[in-house]
């Protein structure tokens, strides 16, 4: 039975500080307690100078201050962008594991860690700070006795659960780095990433449970380790009731083992977990993020960029297999001692008010979820958020892809009442943690529509020219680039540095390459124009897609749309939109811009269009569609082929 703590709580302190922020006297040190010791900074905008101007000393006392050591670090950082060199907190000890668990236990046992929204609505299951450092300890001492050791990479293929964190925790606790593999991933796909990864362990559960629909999970791992003489031993745990084959190689999570685990002392440059992400190639990248600079970016983002206070409850519904759900459902939220919700089903079952039912029931105070899902429950009107009562909510954030202009103005107007501050976030798998929001700012600050805007903390965003020459006036758009390192960012490829090199380093050296286009207003706040590989070139112009999608989606008939390139004879590049409308398959070309009407977008169970998809059909290339097994319905890529070869021949 859930209890409620009474104890003082880590952070406590520092979140009542927080809130005198938005008092009329502005504090710098109730606002940032490490920003008393930074000469001459008395204001945000001072602070965020000193971040990058004195970026040792500012991340030096961040790091003391936030994260519990076993041994002090000598060296801040050592870094080198043309090379790809990035080391942070040399001579650093400790364990994430502990800074997520054992210092809380230590001062708020009985206070709610995860709230388990489970597939079934009302059934969730609340487990506090001390059942889960009990659950990761016993997981821990069962992997160690199972030849588990420090330096070995565990899969992970599970729905979002608490056994789930639990077994992200008890690797760190031992010492073992995780790889999280998103549990849609067909088996051929997971297979691909136990491969690469070298894994010789796989935890998974016997079935999962999403939108009422059963999903066979044991099944396509026992598939998927055919093809991976690597793994020895699968440990399964039970999501539903229903009994699943067991082989030789297959070890029940139901064991008991202690209670106590003695946790590894990590060098701050271990790996802590690696996270496969793919690109329009289609070959997938484990980008390795490590052990103190990932986790102290996580929790500051966390805290800062959502005004994240304690006692309050974090609702990012993005599942645990993305970058996402690892910084703002898992490590985030726990290292700041906070209470974090993980969503299991979808934003449509059983009816399209499951999002704010969720936030009456649960009292969400901030929501973190994905554009799309935005748009989709926008169509479906205002009635399904004005039947539950959102009050609690205090903060709004989305995350994946640029929010457009219409969806923002619904979520902020319905959603949150006008009176909710929508932060729009840009980063990636790569970055770690959040690199551009609207927040932290000052209180009255204004935030624009569809704007990413201010850089994070110790975060300097630059443009660049198609030389690699920066673009220093405002009012410019051109290649995103990060020019000075930050603790949180991936280290290098899992296997292949110089990939990391090539990809990120390369193109513009000195720089951290982001692979995306943005826009910098005449204010200096900065809009994401979308991926620079989706840039359509029209006779010479330059149009980010994200730009044309925001145009399109304020037709009423369009609840979404994604727009890709095709050759054209004379101008270089098409416009191709294929867009999600009430109307059946129609068709129009006008100047070069082709547009097909569809029932629905092929999407990625976090909510991501597949573009890579759609310009593969538009290049009438069926055969280099590749693994589909990532959608939610890959029954909407045939639909779109079929209506993309009605309009061809009507042309």
């Amino acid at each position: 039975m859930w209890l409620r703590c009474t104890s003082k709580c880590v952070f406590a302190s520092l979140s009542r500080s927080y809130n005198n922020v938005l008092s009329r006297s502005f504090n710098i040190a109730a606002f940032m307690p490490e920003a008393a010791g930074f000469e001459g900074v008395s204001d945000r905008a001072a602070l965020q100078e000193f971040s990058l101007s004195n970026s040792d000393h500012f991340w030096a006392a961040v790091a003391r201050h936030r994260l519990t050591w076993i041994s002090p670090f000598h060296t801040v950082q050592d870094c080198d962008l043309s090379r790809g060199r990035i080391k942070w907190f040399e001579g650093g000890k400790l364990n994430v594991s502990v800074n997520c668990l054992d210092r809380h236990v230590h001062t708020c046992p009985e206070k709610v860690a995860l709230i388990w929204e489970r597939d079934e609505p009302g059934s969730e299951v609340k487990v506090t700070y001390r059942s889960l450092l009990d659950m990761t300890c016993r997981l821990g001492n069962l992997l160690r006795r199972r030849g588990v050791k420090k330096g070995d990479c565990v899969t992970i293929y599970m729905p979002p659960c608490p056994l789930a964190v639990a077994s992200m925790l008890a690797c760190a606790r031992i010492g073992a780095a995780h790889n999280v593999v998103f549990a849609g991933f067909s088996a051929e796909a997971l297979a691909e990433r136990i491969r690469d990864a070298q894994s010789s362990t796989v935890i998974t559960v016997n079935q999962g449970v999403r939108g009422g629909r059963v999903i066979e999970l044991k099944k396509t791992v026992d598939t998927a380790v055919e093809g991976c003489p690597s793994v020895k031993q699968v440990f399964v745990a039970m999501r539903t009731e229903n009994p699943v084959v067991m082989t030789d190689r297959d070890v029940s999570m139901e064991e008991l083992e202690d209670a106590v685990c003695e946790p590894a002392a990590m060098d701050s440059e271990d790996v802590l977990f690696l996270l496969y992400t793919s690109g329009s190639t289609g070959k997938p990248k484990g980008l390795v993020h490590t052990q103190a600079g990932y986790l102290l970016y996580a929790l500051l983002t966390h805290r800062y960029v959502f005004s994240y206070h304690d006692g309050d409850v974090f609702g990012c519904v993005a599942d645990i297999g993305w970058i996402t759900g690892h910084s703002y459902s898992v490590y985030g939220p726990l290292a700041n001692g906070g209470t974090t919700v993980l969503f299991e089903s979808t934003p449509v079952y059983p009816n399209p008010g499951r999002y704010w039912e969720m936030v009456q029931r649960l009292r969400i105070n901030q929501f973190y979820g994905a554009p799309t899902a935005i748009r989709l429950l926008l169509k479906y009107g205002d009635h399904w958020v004005h039947k539950y009562d959102c009050s609690t909510l205090k903060t709004l954030g989305s995350v994946g892809e640029p929010i457009n202009t219409e969806a923002w103005e619904w979520y902020h107007r319905v959603v949150g009442d006008g009176r909710c501050p929508v932060v729009d976030t840009w980063w990636q798998t790569e970055t770690g943690g959040i690199c551009i929001a609207p927040r932290p700012s000052d209180p009255d600050a204004e935030i624009v529509p569809g704007m990413a805007m201010r850089p994070f903390f110790g975060m300097k965003p630059v443009l660049v020219d198609g030389e690699g020459k920066l673009l220093t006036s405002n009012n410019t758009s051109g290649p995103l680039c990060l020019a000075q390192p930050w603790p949180g960012m991936a280290r290098t490829i899992h296997n292949n540095h110089q990939r990391f090199i090539e990809t990120y380093c390369q193109p513009y050296p000195g720089y951290f390459f982001t692979g995306d286009g943005a826009h910098r207003s005449e204010e200096g706040y900065y809009q994401i124009t979308g991926r620079l590989d989706d840039v359509i070139n029209v006779s010479g112009h330059r149009l980010g897609t994200a730009e044309i999608e925001d145009v399109v989606n304020h037709c009423p008939a369009v609840a979404e749309s994604a727009v890709i390139g095709y050759s054209h004879d004379v101008k270089g590049q098409g416009i191709r939109s294929k867009t999600v409308s009430i109307m059946s398959f129609t068709g129009t070309q006008i100047t070069g811009v082709f547009l097909q009407f569809v029932q629905r977008l092929p999407k990625t169970r976090s909510g991501k269009i597949m573009r890579r998809v759609l310009r593969k059909v538009v290049e009438q290339d069926l055969g280099g569609l590749g693994d589909l097994s990532t959608l939610d319905d890959p029954a909407a890529v045939q639909e779109i082929v079929q209506g993309h070869q009605d309009l061809c021949s009507k042309k």
